[in-house]
């Protein structure tokens, strides 16, 4: 996900950690357990307009005013691995807006939607978030091409335009969802295969009690590959090739080690040869290579059909993404490269993750579950195999993704920096503020949802455009970013996930054996502590 996939996820770090054992007294003063004091608001106003006089940016509430005190702690307590919950903390006691400071960063954190919306009014032509500094230093160091992700300015605006037209547009959906099927159908089909060889009960009606996230990593990557280079890699086979297996680790390593390098000269660490640089370089250039690979015989296999004198494929044959932008000629073929490596690494772990989250809350909500299978069936009875038609039929699919990651965002911000001076909560903030939405908070805060803990695909539906408490409109759900700048894979991922949830509900009853919500931690996202366990059974 490209706002927020690793994208948003990256600023979130900078801002958490200085919370612990906390209390606010009456009388405003802070006390806590040898922590530096959290300067709360003094009466301040509710709203973004508020009835008192503009206050000053100094005036925000803040965690401390150290912005290496507060980091060193942070390593020291390891906070970062349960920063959405001290963004959580944070929120509760000095209220929807709040300043911290680690090292050199220094973030503008907000909740509300009406507050987001307001910084989504003032990102300009050029939105521009948090630069993940590691990353950018490896495109440099290897003389990389950069991708939109970590471009900024005109030059992002242009590319970006150029593949919104083969990813995002509803051309382009209809191109490649046919694909994103295919795979999920074959996913359901193993697996069923598999609860009958190794499941218990009676013939036809077999359970078996797994942990999924290895088959949905292996899902999400040949799902993904599918749709960017128009050919299958073989991950659903008996013996998955050992090359796909190691991509897939090297995603998990990258992303594992790009959080401890956040705060720290990269490029220093690069010339040194810090180990910590070492894992993360070498991890990317495990993802590089294996994409190279990919791209080659991509372009080989396009080649050979120009120079038998088609256009890159027969008539109405998709040949992926790769396949769309070359033929365009647009991009040049190091681009393409580029933007196809950022949307293979973000396009695994960003979706696996997340149907884990979702299997899970369906498993341990019976009803909620059969209220959405009961549409599913109806709406694919209607369609006669046709998935979009599928889709189309049954919104309550679309609500269980976003309601999945109401609650368990795959990255916990999303910044941006207002090319204008602002007001929000009634504080100016000067243009040029690293600003950002943390989503954890956001999903679980009764002043914007009803009943937050309840896990509610349906609140998607006739609430869709802001009823509910904190105003902002669309600016309730934000997995995928927003406005112009928002994840460039997302019509990918929302059609990954719905789809296999919707086979796996024609196919599955799940449940779980705890009734308890999910334990997390947050590495550059939010994923389970522990894999939670499903128990399929047939249908």
């Amino acid at each position: 996900m490209n706002d927020v996939i690793p994208v948003s996820l990256i600023v979130g770090h900078a801002c958490a950690r200085i919370q612990r054992g906390m209390c606010v007294c009456p009388a405003g003063t802070v006390a806590g357990r040898g922590e530096e004091g959290v300067t709360p608001a003094r009466g301040g106003p509710v709203g973004s307009g508020g009835g008192r006089g503009l206050r000053r940016f100094e005036e925000i509430p803040h965690t401390g005013s150290s912005g290496w005190l507060n980091l060193v702690k942070f390593w020291r307590e390891d906070r970062f691995k349960l920063l959405h919950k001290h963004m959580e903390r944070t929120f509760n006691t000095l209220g929807p807006i709040y300043r911290e400071r680690l090292g050199t960063q220094s973030t503008v954190n907000i909740l509300l939607p009406s507050d987001i919306s307001e910084l989504f009014r003032s990102e300009g032509l050029h939105p521009r978030r948090m630069t993940l500094q590691p990353w950018a230093t490896h495109r440099e160091t290897r003389q990389h091409s950069k991708g939109v992700f970590l471009k900024n300015g005109a030059e992002w605006r242009a590319d970006r335009l150029l593949l919104n037209r083969e990813v995002m547009m509803a051309p382009a959906v209809h191109r490649f969802l046919p694909l994103l099927d295919e795979v999920a159908r074959d996913f359901c089909r193993l697996l069923a295969s598999r609860v009958e060889k190794e499941g218990e009960g009676e013939e036809r009606r077999r359970s078996l009690t797994i942990d999924p996230s290895p088959d949905l990593f292996r899902f999400a990557l040949e799902a993904s590959c599918h749709v960017l280079y128009g050919e299958r890699i073989g991950l659903f086979s008996t013996s998955p090739s050992q090359e796909s297996q190691k991509f897939i680790f090297a995603v998990e390593r990258m992303l594992a080690t790009t959080p401890p390098l956040l705060y720290l000269p990269p490029r220093l660490l690069w010339r040194l040869g810090a180990p910590l640089w070492t894992q993360h370089a070498t991890a990317w250039d495990h993802i590089f290579s294996h994409a190279e690979k990919r791209i080659q015989r991509g372009v080989q296999r396009l080649l050979s059909t120009q120079a038998a004198g088609g256009s890159g494929g027969t008539e109405g044959e998709f040949t992926g993404i790769l396949g769309q932008l070359i033929d365009k000629g647009q991009l040049s073929l190091e681009l393409i490269r580029a933007n196809i490596t950022e949307l293979m690494a973000g396009g695994v772990d960003t979706t696996a993750v997340p149907l884990q989250f979702a299997l899970y809350e369906l498993g341990r909500n019976p009803a909620v579950q059969e209220q959405v299978r009961g549409q599913v069936r109806a709406a694919w009875a209607r369609a006669g195999g046709d998935a979009h038609k599928a889709l189309q039929g049954a919104p309550l699919l679309k609500g269980l993704v976003k309601e999945t990651l109401r609650l368990y965002p795959v990255g916990i911000t999303v910044q941006r920096y207002p090319v204008r001076d602002i007001v929000i909560q009634n504080y100016h903030i000067p243009a040029g503020t690293c600003v950002q939405a943390c989503l954890y908070p956001l999903g679980r805060s009764r002043d914007v949802f009803q009943d937050p803990e309840r896990f509610d695909p349906g609140r998607w539906g006739a609430q869709e455009s802001g009823e509910e408490a904190g105003g902002g409109g669309g600016f309730r759900s934000l997995a995928f970013g927003f406005g112009a700048r928002q994840c460039v894979g997302r019509r990918i991922a929302e059609n990954e996930m719905q789809l296999l949830l919707m086979h796996i509900l024609l196919s599955f009853c799940l449940s779980v054996s705890s009734s308890e919500e999910l334990s997390t931690k947050y590495t550059l996202i939010l994923q389970p502590e522990t894999p939670p366990r499903i128990t399929f059974s047939t249908l």
